[in-house]
This record gives C-alpha cells, sequence and structure tokens, in this order.
C-alpha cells in the first residue's frame, strides 16, 4: 500500500515517541496508541508507567491508491512483529521492488530516459522530519546534554543550531542535544558553540538577570561530541549562531 526511506531504529518511552510523532505513530491520540502497544505485551503495565518501545523510523513515505496496491508475497505473514527484509536482487523481493517502482512511477511521471525504468536497488539518505530529527540527535549524543552530560531523557531536546527556518532541513549536523533550560538560552543567545567547540556564555546573563553561576560554571568547557562523525555540528552552523544570535 506504500513505504518509505528507512532512517533510524530506536527503543525509546512511549511518552517520547507519542511527543515526537503525534498521531505519524498511526493512532488519533496517546491512549489509542498505547491501547494498540498493549495489545501485544504479556504484562499489563501500570497506566500512568512510561515503559519503552522500539520505534523504525521511516521518512519520505508515499501512498498509493488502493487499487494499485500490492500483493504480499507469500512468505509474508499478518503475525510478523520483528521485521521481514527481502532482497531486492532476487525473488521475490525483485518483482516487488520493480511493482513499487513502476507504481511510483506512474505516480510521479516516468524518469529521466538515461535512467533504467526501475534501476538497480540504491541507497538513498533519507530527509529527516522534525520527530525523526529529535530520535536521530538524541541517539546520536547517546542520550546526554551535549554540554552538560544531564541523562534525564524528559529533560532533554534536540536543538537546532540555526532555525528550521532558516535551514530549511532537518539535518544531524545541525543538531544539538541540549538539556532544556540550555536550550532555552542556547535559542535566545546567551549561550553559543565557538569554532573549536567550546561553550561561550554570554555576560548579558548576569547584567539582566543578575544571576547564571550555573550556566557560568559551563563557560570555556568542551561540548560532548556525537558518536557518528556525521553529526559533529557543521563550522557553518556555528558561526552563524556565533555571529548572527549570540549576545556578545
Amino acid at each position: 500500500m506504500g513505504g518509505g526511506i528507512f532512517a533510524h531504529f530506536s527503543i525509546i518511552p512511549i511518552g517520547i515517541a507519542w511527543e515526537a510523532f503525534g498521531i505519524k505513530n498511526g493512532a488519533r491520540d496517546y491512549e489509542q496508541m498505547r491501547g494498540r502497544v498493549e495489545k501485544y505485551r504479556k504484562a499489563q503495565p501500570n497506566p500512568y508507567e512510561d515503559y519503552r518501545i522500539g520505534c523504525i523510523l521511516l521518512e519520505q513515505p508515499f501512498f498509493f491508491n488502493r487499487e494499485d496496491w500490492i500483493p504480499v508475497p507469500d512468505d509474508w505473514h499478518r503475525s510478523i512483529q520483528q521485521g521481514r527484509k527481502y532482497d531486492l536482487s532476487r525473488e521475490p523481493g525483485l518483482t516487488l521492488w520493480k511493482r513499487i517502482m513502476a507504481r511510483r512511477f506512474a505516480y510521479q511521471g516516468e524518469p529521466a530516459s538515461d535512467h533504467p525504468a526501475y534501476g538497480e536497488p540504491t541507497l538513498i539518505k533519507p530527509r529527516l522530519g522534525q520527530g525523526a530529527f529529535r530520535i536521530v540527535v538524541t541517539d546520536g549524543y547517546e542520550r546526554r546534554c551535549a554540554f552538560s552530560g544531564e541523562r534525564t531523557l524528559p529533560a532533554l531536546d534536540a536543538a537546532h543550531i540555526q532555525p528550521f527556518s532558516i535551514a530549511k532541513e532537518h539535518r544531524a549536523d545541525n543538531g544539538l542535544l541540549l538539556r532544556k533550560d540550555l536550550h532555552a538560552l542556547f535559542d535566545k543567545g546567551y549561550l553559543t558553540v565557538a569554532p573549536d567547540r567550546r561553550i561561550e556564555v554570554s555576560k548579558r546573563i548576569k547584567e539582566e538577570f543578575e544571576n547564571g553561576r550555573d550556566y557560568y560554571k559551563l563557560h570555556g568547557e568542551q561540548v560532548r561530541e556525537p558518536n557518528d562523525p556525521v553529526m559533529l555540528p557543521n563550522p557553518e552552523f556555528l558561526e552563524w549562531h556565533n555571529n548572527i544570535v549570540f549576545k556578545a
């Protein structure tokens, strides 16, 4: 009936999954989402328990009209819960791939003439949405604040260095995992990250609020690096924040 591009897999509290994706989880509200998940759980949790669930993040989804739905392969079963993979270079994956591509081209127009009609299966870099950006950045920083090391997950935000309204895309190298109060100060320009990835704290905190002792302890500290080098803060975004947002 459709598909999408795999972006990431994570095991996160169900409450954060709802906060990140809302109805894109496939439920009209949080209560319905919990009800659907709990049908498959052996032990019924406390209704207030924020238990963890596995989340497969798909980006760039596409959907076919009902008359274009593709019959599933014979070895696919409704009870599959752990996922099902197919080698797209041989059957039944090859035919499945060709049918999907044929429908996509019919919906979007034929590809350029110098490309094969269906092409060889290729890896495609997903364009992250807001929810996926949050989870990818959270996992990339190993669920610890890049400034303070805080690990309390509900207190952490995936912050954009350059706002999405300007960057126009959710890029992992435009993200920092920050404690909520540090995120607010970063967005307001009271904190920034220097090109050498050290934290700078504005003197304006003390001037305007006659406080900030705990924040000044962070001044000059090295920012915690993500576990994947491709997620390191992009120097261009840091320079923009230094020059445009930071209250020097």
